[in-house]
């Protein structure tokens, strides 16, 4: 029985969905949400209903940390903490820090601490890259065609190994690991939903990527079991699937303009000058990778341990996000989410 649970970045939309999920199960006593700032439903912003978690300003870099483990006597913890995307103050460099030293700094904590049973962590399947190297579909085994050298997927293949490590030295924690494909659906801001919300999309010149998209629901359905059942290991998240970029491009009613690679990220640049207020700054270059190459992961491992299936398809999905935003949605009618 799960009695406080621990979840950092509820100042994020994922984060504090979760975080409100699990407070509203009577079997749960506690919920403790943790980040550097109030999740938007305490503050003027609106958002997420808490419900009863309790919210706590830390900074995961620092020890602090291990203080509300040790205090709350946490028995599990979700970390959704990892950031996609630069922030616009401190830049590439204050996100690797706090995606790599404040998973170090939580993990340790969690090492030194006599409570803690359980803990899950919110990953990408950008940790496989995106090469023409890759295989047709990754699964949890698969090698990389190319390991990521930079950005998000670095810091998430580097936290990763970290989190191995503490399941070696702590046999006792169940450790689940959850490799998310991109999320999709009405709350979600991400640079892949910015880059699909432009008037119109750049692409790649030469190249088509399949795409895989989970929606935020499905996220926090699985998040929610991982977090109150033990289903230690490794595992991919995705809805059934996949859709081609020129699919979605069609499906949003959005123009395309084909640019050769250099291009494509050039444009990047310029469109977020143009449209501003859209915090669009341009395209990293693993999101150049997965314009070119795309991914497809096989989540079959995740079915079979759960007996369970997103209930949004990657279409699904991506129908949700478009009918959210007000675009032109051509998608052909779904039956029950498939």
């Amino acid at each position: 029985m799960t009695h406080t649970v621990l979840v950092t970045g509820v100042s994020r939309h994922i984060g504090a969905r979760v975080a409100s999920v699990l407070a509203a199960d009577p079997a749960i006593d506690r919920v403790i949400g943790v980040d550097t700032v109030p999740p938007p439903s305490l503050s003027r912003d609106g958002g997420v209903p808490p419900g009863r978690t309790e919210f706590v300003r830390v900074d995961l870099r620092s020890p602090d940390i291990a203080q509300v483990i040790a205090a709350a006597d946490i028995d599990t913890v979700v970390h959704m903490s990892l950031v996609s995307a630069p922030p616009r103050s401190g830049g590439r460099a204050l996100m690797k820090e706090h995606n790599v030293i404040g998973t170090m700094q939580l993990l340790g904590a969690c090492q030194r601490s006599a409570t803690v049973r359980r803990v899950v962590i919110r990953s990408t399947t950008a940790v496989y890259g995106s090469s023409p190297h890759d295989p047709a579909v990754f699964a949890e085994d698969s090698d990389p065609g190319e390991h990521p050298g930079h950005g998000y997927a670095k810091d998430a293949s580097e936290v990763e190994g970290y989190v191995r490590g503490f399941a070696r030295r702590r046999a006792d924690v169940v450790v689940s690991t959850l490799r998310f494909a991109n999320f999709m659906g009405p709350g979600i801001d991400s640079p892949l939903t910015r880059y699909l919300t432009q008037p119109v999309l750049p692409t790649v010149l030469g190249f088509d990527p399949r795409l895989q998209f989970v929606h935020e629901d499905d996220a926090v359905e699985v998040l929610r079991r991982m977090a109150t059942e033990d289903h230690p290991g490794t595992f991919n998240v995705a809805g059934d699937g996949v859709l081609l970029l020129s699919q979605c491009a069609r499906r949003a009613g959005l123009p395309t303009i084909p640019l050769p690679s250099p291009a494509f990220r050039l444009m990047g640049d310029l469109m977020g000058d143009l449209v501003k207020g859209t915090g669009l700054t341009g395209y990293s270059a693993e999101q150049v990778r997965l314009m070119r190459y795309g991914r497809v992961v096989d989540t079959s491992r995740l079915a079979a341990e759960l007996g369970w299936r997103p209930k949004f398809s990657t279409a699904a999905a991506f129908e949700d996000f478009v009918r959210s935003r007000g675009l032109a949605s051509r998608l052909l009618p779904t039956v029950a989410g498939r």
